[in-house]
């Protein structure tokens, strides 16, 4: 049943209010003393699961007046004095930072009432200050049962020692689906700022929770666990609470260490939590490990045992800490803002990220030409120079879909311009690439430069109109062009004046899709030319982690006020927000499906563009990383996302390009991309050696473009991922938990890349069941050989893949001879073909039929589902791929390439 679990079901009833009658304490003892009571949290059973109480005193039953089905649903007290000294006694795994804001000496800590116990360096490891046991901070009032939920009342039980310390507190618990439970904090006097994320509104509680509840009273805490194992997913009765104007606090243990999310940081895939501190607060950041980097996402997947998962999604867009610790816990500590919490039971990952997209929104689906090789260089500098790379990717037969420029087209490296000189021949060059096949995409950085002539005024025009962002004592900022101002995309207004802008050089250059960059957004001053106001949105009594030790370092001043709100509650979503306004533009000037790439990210950005992983080096650790940050953002709802392939700063090598753009084959978002100044990248500019094996990459990956579009299709419509940690087709097994060396393009495709120099074999895990070579390979860790020219793909037995070439199938059959599979096909850039049903969908099944003829072989062995036919528009021109080893079985339509005993 969905009601909180705050006494026994054998004496839950409605029209009664329950008292537990149990020795109490004075009402609220100062926090530090020595008869501070301690946590009121149910005990729990050694498996997790919460026990009955029945270790408590026998309930008395008083009727009261309460409506039928809505009992007021009374806390336990459970009261006992304890000295000193065991508050202090808790494991250094356990211990709960009482000082976060500042470093404190012990007086100043135990003026707080905390332990004080200092031991190794600060900061990298335990706290020197921290929480005792029972340390209390809210107590919990008129816990009310209502239509969605439960709400309650916060009370300060003594004074905080925060500036602005919020002394009441509004508890909201809605039960909004079986498997997604919601609660929010917020001050019930003073309106807060919340984020402005459309999420969905649910009405009544949803019945056959997969959740159970429990709540303490004093100290406040809240517990969720799994119905159907007891695992405790959530308890935030470990710490304290602390709610003040600009710190807000709150723990939770975790069930297992395995803890995927919390970007945009370069990590594993799975975190550290070995006292892991991880900072969100966009930032103009070269990949770096331990550094806030172009998005936030305050979104972490935790697997349980026995395979099974929950997520955790706290909607909040102020800069913020999360740290993890050993016992295993984490703490989310935030500048601002409410907390609005959503938990997400699974029950298994794949789930999991579903109903987190549930909330943010399921991907955008990319146009098809979108999925093929797009190649781009800063150091372009003329028509003449871009015309040239694209005749010379042709020569050596390298597949190409569509060609970028950077900041060299623009005049004086100002958006919606282009320079007269070196692209005088800029709008016939977009239309010769449009009659050769090719798409045109070309950058936007989000500023508008001041003191210059666009078609309206900008600079302080713009600040007139109230669409750019001022601070309180100029609106100067400095960024490639110079004096800037930013556009604030959280106005109405100004989403219409980016239309208008872009729709006016649209009908010069008929650009194909947008590169939105500098959108964190960055600056290339401290605020602004001026600096930044003394203020608190400037100098928050807590300063989070963030690279340069200040909110306004490499970007704008806090206290900029936007439309909606200040930068400082609305910096992460700036590119966000621009990114909408793009996406909204390109569909009001092209009528054909968006197709936008930006830097900066926040949860829900999928639903509007892609993402590339900014300025990584050329190097063999940043081609490692580049794995997981692909795995972690399809995790976040942004399946369209891959790395600069080859590295964009520092010059590459033969062989780190040929292994990268093996690797970058199989990112949903296929980009080579370089610095100016660099040694070339491009295929063409290799040994023949390595241009036959980018070549045989590429030739792969548009083989398999049919199978890339479907996946993305099915982001789209159902809200799964295209690229895949292994651990989300195979949760049962332990060992693809932490595999951050592989991925999987959907349920059946595995790819095993080199990432590391002068290899010619490389390590991967292959989970149960049969997998084939584009060769067979056994179960478990297997060393493949993988010379220069090779990458290794095997196709999981079970499924069948289609392939571009009109058409072919891949048939991977299991042992007793099954495979299945399917295609979702347009015409790759109409708007909402799905949601209007103008589209094919296929499912192939093939089973072995002895003796009987099959309808896909001409001799029999294989039965396929008929309806296979050309596709309604050319495939690639491109891309045409070799075949794969395999049976092959042909009709006059098509071609199936059988794996497996026939």
């Amino acid at each position: 049943m969905n009601s909180a679990h705050i006494f026994p079901k054998d004496v839950q009833g409605e029209g009664f209010l329950l008292i537990w009658l149990l020795p109490v304490l004075g009402a609220c003892a100062k926090a530090g003393s020595g008869r501070a009571r301690r946590r009121h949290v149910l005990p729990l059973a050694p498996a997790g699961r919460p026990r009955a109480m029945a270790a408590l005193r026998a309930p008395a039953l008083l009727r009261a007046p309460v409506p039928p089905r809505a009992p007021v649903l009374l806390l336990a007290l459970v009261a006992a004095a304890a000295r000193v000294p065991e508050r202090c006694e808790v494991p250094p795994g356990d211990r709960f930072d009482c000082g976060a804001e500042r470093p404190l000496a012990r007086a100043g800590c135990e003026a707080r009432g905390c332990c004080y116990m200092p031991g190794g360096p600060r900061g990298a490891g335990p706290p020197w200050c921290f929480f005792p046991r029972g340390y209390r901070s809210y107590r919990a009032e008129n816990l009310t049962a209502t239509d969605a939920g439960y709400t309650a009342l916060l009370r300060r039980c003594a004074a905080g020692f925060l500036p602005g310390d919020v002394g009441t507190l509004r508890l909201d618990v809605a039960l909004e689906t079986r498997a997604r439970l919601r609660f929010t904090l917020r001050d019930p006097a003073s309106r807060r700022y919340e984020v402005p994320l459309e999420t969905p509104r649910a009405g009544a509680r949803a019945p056959g929770a997969l959740y159970g509840l429990q709540f303490s009273q004093d100290p406040f805490g809240i517990v969720v666990y799994r119905e159907a194992t007891g695992t405790v997913l959530l308890n935030t009765s470990v710490a304290p609470l602390l709610f003040a104007d600009q710190f807000l606090q709150i723990s939770t243990s975790l069930p297992s260490r395995f803890i995927a999310g919390l970007g945009e940081h370069l990590t594993s895939l799975m975190l550290d939590t070995s006292w892991t501190k991880i900072t969100l607060w966009n930032r103009d950041m070269a990949p770096t490990p331990q550094v806030n980097l172009y998005g936030s996402h305050p979104f972490y997947l935790a697997m349980e045992e026995g395979g099974l998962a929950h997520g955790v999604f706290l909607l909040n867009s102020n800069a913020m800490d999360v740290v993890l610790q050993p016992s295993p816990a984490l703490t989310w500590r935030t500048t601002g803002g409410i907390l609005d919490f959503y938990v997400f039971l699974g029950p298994d990952p794949k789930s999991v990220v579903r109903q987190y997209l549930d909330v943010v929104g399921y991907p955008f689906m990319p146009p098809y030409w979108g999925l093929g090789f797009h190649l781009c260089r800063w150091g372009y500098s003329s028509t003449a120079v871009t015309r040239e790379v694209v005749l010379n990717m042709t020569a050596p037969w390298c597949p190409q879909d569509v060609q970028w420029n950077d900041l060299d087209y623009m005049d004086a490296k100002r958006d919606f311009t282009f320079n007269k000189k070196t692209f005088k021949d800029y709008p016939d060059m977009v239309r010769d690439f449009h009659q050769s096949g090719l798409r045109y995409i070309m950058i936007v950085v989000s500023d508008c430069p001041g003191f210059t002539s666009f078609p309206i005024t900008e600079g302080s025009d713009l600040l007139h109109k109230g669409l750019a962002l001022p601070t309180v004592r100029s609106f100067l900022l400095q960024v490639w062009p110079g004096p800037t101002a930013f556009p604030d995309f959280t106005n109405p207004e100004t989403h219409e004046w980016w239309y208008d802008m872009l729709k006016e050089f649209h009908d010069q250059v008929p650009f194909d899709g947008m590169w939105i960059d500098m959108n964190e957004p960055s600056n290339f001053v401290e605020g602004s030319q001026e600096g930044c106001p003394s203020n608190n949105l400037e100098n928050p009594p807590y300063v989070p982690g963030v690279f340069g030790g200040r909110l306004q370092a490499g970007t704008i001043c806090a206290s900029s006020q936007q439309y909606l709100s200040s930068h400082y509650n609305l910096h992460s979503l700036y590119g966000l927000t621009e990114a909408i306004a793009s996406h909204n533009a390109l569909v009001r000037i092209r009528g054909k499906r968006p197709f936008v790439i930006s830097r900066s990210t926040f949860a829900g950005h999928g639903r509007y563009a892609g993402h590339w992983t900014g300025d990584v080096r050329s190097d063999w650790e940043q081609l490692y990383y580049s794995v997981p940050e692909v795995l972690l953002f399809n995790l976040f709802g942004v399946p369209l996302v891959g790395a600069d392939i080859c590295g964009f700063a520092s010059d590459t090598t033969e062989e780190l390009c040929v292994r990268w753009t093996q690797l970058g084959a199989f990112y949903p978002f296929m980009r080579n991309h370089n610095d100016h100044g660099n040694r070339p990248q491009e295929p063409f500019a290799f040994s023949p050696a390595a241009q036959d094996a980018m070549r045989r990459a590429l030739s792969l990956r548009y083989s398999l473009l049919p199978y890339l579009y479907t996946l993305f299709h099915k982001a789209h419509s159902a809200g799964e991922t295209v690229a895949r940690p292994l651990f989300l087709e195979f949760p049962g097994d332990p060992n693809t938990w932490a595999v951050d060396r592989q991925l999987l393009w959907g349920a059946g495709l595995l790819v095993t890349p080199v990432l590391e120099a002068g290899r010619t074999k490389v390590s991967g895990y292959f989970p149960a069941g049969t997998w084939y070579s584009l060769a067979g390979v056994g179960v478990g860790w297997i060393l493949l050989s993988a010379p220069l020219d090779t990458i290794n793909v095997h196709v999981r037995a079970g499924h069948i893949l289609p392939l571009q070439k009109g058409i072919t199938l891949i048939v991977a059959l299991t042992t007793e001879g099954f495979a299945r599979g399917d295609l979702f096909w347009d015409d790759g850039e109409s708007l909402q073909t799905f949601e209007s049903g103008d589209y094919t969908q296929l499912l192939f099944v093939a089973t072995h039929v002895s003796g009987q003829g099959g309808q896909g072989a001409p001799d029999g062995p294989l039965d396929a589902s008929e309806g296979v036919r050309e596709p309604l528009r050319p495939a690639l021109p491109r891309g045409e791929p070799g075949q794969p080893p395999g049976t092959l079985l042909a009709s006059q339509n098509y071609v199936i390439i059988v794996l497996g005993e026939l």
